[in-house]
């Protein structure tokens, strides 16, 4: 008896893409707030969306919820994340706690080459702050702070921190108003002066206020869902800028 065609790959043959690119696709989504929290991530959509075997759809989704991305129900099937006003709380706790820690030393570590970097990054966040560019403009802004924690050169730090970030888009696609994204880019600007200055305790408490400041935005008591066409979602093709730094970590 053949095999149904999603359990080959695409009827046309084009099963090429790896496990690692589906799950840098559904990751980019979730974090650019295109893929709400709690929304189904279907088997069969995502097989007709990334065009493989409903196999390579699973290992994905396994690899999505070791990373705590995707939620796994026992025959109920695979979901985004959907933290609960607790867990959030419970995240930006650990940002506090990590992130000026992180500003600190990112100031002492960094070069004249990472610092123009981050200057680069922050125009393009200021040129992506349009309603047309939302996605970007959430995309960059979580990115900005993972460039921190590469630049303070602690690999510990750096999973944490995008783990963290991952979380904070979850928490804000449930909890924040339409017009928030994940950071506004005038703290950001704040805090590169402050590694310009080579002053590591002036960014340090910079991104303790600027933490303060999205907590504080947020309405723990209401949650936001929405639907997702998984197909029109993935089947489009979504390049980005930095594509591969989010998930990827050089050891």
């Amino acid at each position: 008896m053949p095999a149904a065609p999603h359990e080959i790959g695409d009827p046309s043959g084009n099963d090429e893409m790896a496990e690692e690119d589906i799950v840098e696709r559904i990751f980019e989504a979730v974090v650019e707030q295109r893929l709400p929290p709690g929304t189904k991530l279907s088997e069969a959509a995502l097989c007709e969306a990334f065009r493989v075997g409903r196999m390579r759809i699973r290992r994905s989704l396994l690899l999505l919820s070791s990373r705590e991305v995707v939620e796994l129900h026992a025959n109920r099937g695979a979901y985004v994340a959907s933290p609960t006003a607790k867990q959030a709380r419970e995240v930006f706790e650990a940002r506090l706690t990590l992130e000026p820690t992180i500003a600190r030393l990112a100031v002492e570590r960094a070069t004249d080459a990472d610092l123009a970097q981050l200057t680069a990054h922050l125009k393009m966040e200021h040129d992506a702050h349009h309603p047309e560019s939302r996605h970007e403009a959430i995309r960059l802004s979580g990115h900005f702070h993972i460039l921190l924690a590469q630049f303070a050169a602690n690999v510990v730090m750096l999973r944490m921190m995008k783990e963290l970030v991952t979380r904070t888009s979850l928490i804000i696609g449930i909890f924040g108003a339409p017009s928030v994204a994940n950071c506004r880019d005038d703290d950001h600007e704040s805090i590169l002066h402050a590694f310009k200055a080579r002053n590591g305790r002036a960014a340090a408490d910079l991104m303790t206020e600027h933490l303060r400041e999205i907590e504080d935005s947020l309405d723990l008591v209401n949650r936001k869902s929405g639907a997702v066409d998984l197909v029109s979602l993935f089947s489009k093709k979504h390049t980005s800028t930095v594509r591969g730094t989010l998930l990827r970590v050089k050891d």
